[in-house]
């Protein structure tokens, strides 16, 4: 027989007025005041969610993220904190795992794909985008990788 869990919501930090859409599987991370989670979210270890910021349906953010205040995270959109630095995944080895910050008012578009990077505040990153490299100059960005379209 296979061992079968139940998605679960454990050991989160929430501030006032957080709304969360169940099922979802959050745990170990902090949100702050008046955040939206929806359905079908996963939020590992150590994320932390700014306050007014939503996430939208089916999106993984996976540890050592942070995103900052009223950011809006799209559908599906993905987080990732292993490149395979070493030719294939890190196996659990969090050493060979980095880092992504949002800063403050970014907006995310459905399926977009985001390794570990920095996001400037006030970006717009483009439906189906996938940010490679740190993001310093605010604007529109789109495609893949995610280029500057307009500031």
């Amino acid at each position: 027989m296979p061992k079968i869990k139940e998605s679960n919501i454990s050991n989160i930090v929430c501030g006032k007025n957080v709304t969360i859409i169940k099922p979802v599987n959050l745990y170990d991370c902090f949100l702050e005041d008046g955040v939206f989670i929806g359905p079908f979210v996963e939020i590992q270890k150590g994320v932390r969610i700014g306050a007014f910021s939503k996430i939208q349906s089916h999106s993984f953010i996976c540890e050592l993220v942070e995103i900052g205040k009223k950011c809006f995270i799209g559908h599906g959109v993905m987080f990732i904190n292993d490149k395979f630095k070493n030719g294939g995944p890190a196996n659990g080895d969090r050493d060979l795992w980095e880092k992504t910050i949002i800063m403050d008012e970014v907006s995310i578009g459905s399926n977009c794909t985001i390794l570990p990077v920095k996001i400037s505040s006030n970006t717009t990153i483009g439906a189906g985008s996938v940010v490679t490299k740190d993001i310093t100059i605010s604007g529109l960005y789109l495609g893949n990788p995610a280029k500057l379209i307009k500031k």
